[in-house]
């Protein structure tokens, strides 16, 4: 992708903070949180904790700069400090609240957040910060806010407590933003910008707000008003970071949708992420950004060299092998990348690990002939968040290239009935491994006669193919209706002589839907022949009329004269056995 290598080429153009004084008060401590300068506001934070030891609110804001920055070890440990100072701080419960929530301990963090809202009193602030840890993401897991896939249920818990907040103080207009960007999580775009103009009413000089609101045009692909919305957040605020980060954002969104102006485009993003840089700090933390950042653009050659260098340093973030291991899976140096994820996976915390983690190692070790091994790490996979149901999809499909149609099946069943992204293609991957399954277990019981073939893998086959006709009732599907025929063949227990033509109806629509065809391939012959076969033998079995039985029999020979059936119905034909 010519795209961040086009950034890249730019240059960063890296501003570095230096060692100047800043202010050391708690509200420039906010603002610089509020701006993402996070190492700026750290540095504040840890003077005021020090300073200002005996005042709660300077260790909560601390921890909560850890928390976005993804150490929620440091985060407790700060919060907790907190406690020791004022036992009945709601906004250390709340962080310690955050942090259980991000762990997925959701009674502790309940717990924290009832105690913390029983204390507020009349403040909003406990009740804006209780919404902003239900939209945290959590360990284990890629959502976040921005990417609109906060689970319902945390949006919810966000939009009802934020929600009380606002009824406890109708002028906050930081927690407007909170309940706007709740709603956006969940696409719920007109309470969203409802939520945001209510803000920009009440603070017309609070820049997130606008930021949020050319969010919600972006994501609508409305790139001009999104442009001009952060516009307006740098005319209120020349350098507040997050705007430049969303503008790049806006503009490689924008470029592939108009080719005419793709490099000027290219070019605003360079140096929108250029001066976002530059305005934050040149940190491990603030590469690491911008490996999420390329990571999302797919440049996975870019990524790769940069999650090398943030690797190497002395200061190295762990998490760069997890991009490390990735890039290197797409650019296809596989050794690398199972380096990097196994020493990823083994040293991570493993609340930090996601189902894509193991999924990305199975796919290198597939790529390396080591396919049982690939397998193991799949199934790893689904311990790490069963609640990701598209990563059944994802297994569904790697097991199914690897034929290994029991797991797959399985993990097909759970992907169509949890997932809403699963495809009719899918539905008929289920059906068609049920089916090769039982296929498989009559083979066997031919030499092994202990074996007994599992009719229930039939009657699943048969859901997941019927499910598929329902949808295409208008438009069958040959494949579709050849299997489910197939199906309700073994059904029939293959006894010809008590034929009950259960695959009659599917035979014969087959026949309809193929016969007719100027050019017919040689599968779909084959195919054919095994409908002919059987409609004649229905004929001959079960209507004894056996002037269609040798019609439909010789229409068979035509399609595959090696059909085993019909090599024995002639045979036994020129043997006199059938008049």
């Amino acid at each position: 992708m010519k795209m961040i290598s086009k950034i890249a080429g730019a240059g960063l153009g890296l501003m570095f903070l230096g060692s100047s004084v800043f202010a050391q008060s708690l509200a420039d401590a906010k603002k610089a949180i509020d701006a993402e300068q996070y190492q700026k506001a750290k540095s504040m934070l840890k003077n005021l904790t020090t300073t200002q030891a005996d005042k709660d609110e300077n260790y909560f804001y601390l921890g909560w700069v850890y928390l976005k920055q993804d150490y929620a070890d440091s985060a407790k440990s700060i919060f907790s400090k907190g406690l020791t100072v004022n036992a009945k701080s709601p906004l250390n419960l709340i962080g310690l609240g955050a942090v259980a929530h991000v762990e997925k301990d959701n009674a502790t963090a309940a717990s924290s957040f009832n105690q913390a809202i029983a204390l507020a009193g009349k403040s909003s602030t406990p009740y804006l910060y209780v919404g902003l840890s239900y939209l945290l993401p959590v360990n284990g897991s890629s959502m976040t806010v921005n990417g609109s896939k906060v689970t319902p249920a945390d949006a919810d818990a966000a939009i009802a407590v934020l929600t009380k907040g606002k009824a406890v103080n109708p002028k906050d207009a930081v927690l407007l933003v909170a309940l706007g960007d709740a709603y956006r999580s969940q696409l719920k775009s007109n309470d969203a910008y409802t939520s945001y103009s209510s803000a920009i009413a009440l603070d017309p000089k609070l820049a997130a707000a606008d930021v949020a609101t050319g969010v919600l045009w972006k994501n609508a692909e409305n790139f001009e008003d999104s442009e001009k919305q952060f516009q307006a957040a740098l005319a209120i605020d020349p350098n507040y970071g997050p705007a430049y980060r969303e503008l790049a954002e806006l503009y490689l969104r924008w470029a592939p949708k108009d080719p005419t102006q793709y490099d000027a485009k290219v070019k605003q993003a360079a140096d929108s992420y250029k001066k976002f840089i530059s305005l934050t700090d040149y940190s491990v933390e603030s590469q690491m950004r911008y490996a999420d950042f390329i990571f999302r653009t797919k440049d996975y050659t870019t990524l790769q060299k940069v999650a090398n260098d943030i690797s190497a340093s002395s200061k190295g973030n762990l998490r760069a092998y997890r991009y490390l291991g990735y890039s290197a899976y797409e650019n296809k140096d596989y050794p690398a990348a199972e380096s990097a994820l196994s020493k990823w996976i083994k040293e991570a915390d493993p609340k930090r690990l996601l189902p894509n983690d193991y999924l990305y190692l199975a796919r290198t070790q597939i790529a390396e002939k080591k396919d049982s091994l690939g397998v193991q790490t799949l199934r790893k996979a689904l311990t790490v968040d069963t609640s990701q149901v598209d990563l059944y999809g994802e297994i569904g499909n790697t097991l199914y290239n690897l034929k290994n149609y029991g797991e797959a099946a399985e993990a097909f069943r759970i992907y169509g009935q949890r997932s809403r992204n699963a495809t009719l293609n899918d539905h008929f991957k289920e059906g068609f491994s049920y089916y090769q399954i039982y296929k498989a277990q009559v083979i066997k019981q031919q030499t092994v006669k202990t074996v007994v073939p599992d009719t229930t893998l039939l009657a699943k086959a048969d859901t997941a193919f019927t499910y598929i006709e329902r949808k295409l009732k208008d438009k069958p599907s040959a494949p579709i209706v050849y299997y489910h025929a197939n199906v309700k063949d073994f059904e029939e227990k293959g006894d010809r002589s008590d034929i009950k033509g259960l695959a009659k109806p599917y035979y014969e629509q087959y026949v309809q839907l193929i016969a007719s065809k100027p050019a017919i391939k040689d599968q779909e012959k084959e195919s054919l022949a095994v409908a002919y076969a059987y409609l004649g033998n229905f004929a001959e079995n079960k209507e004894k009329d056996n002037a269609k039985a040798l019609d439909l029999y010789t229409k068979a020979k035509e399609m595959d004269p090696t059909n085993p059936q019909v090599v024995y119905y002639f045979q036994k034909k020129s043997n006199g056995k059938s008049k």
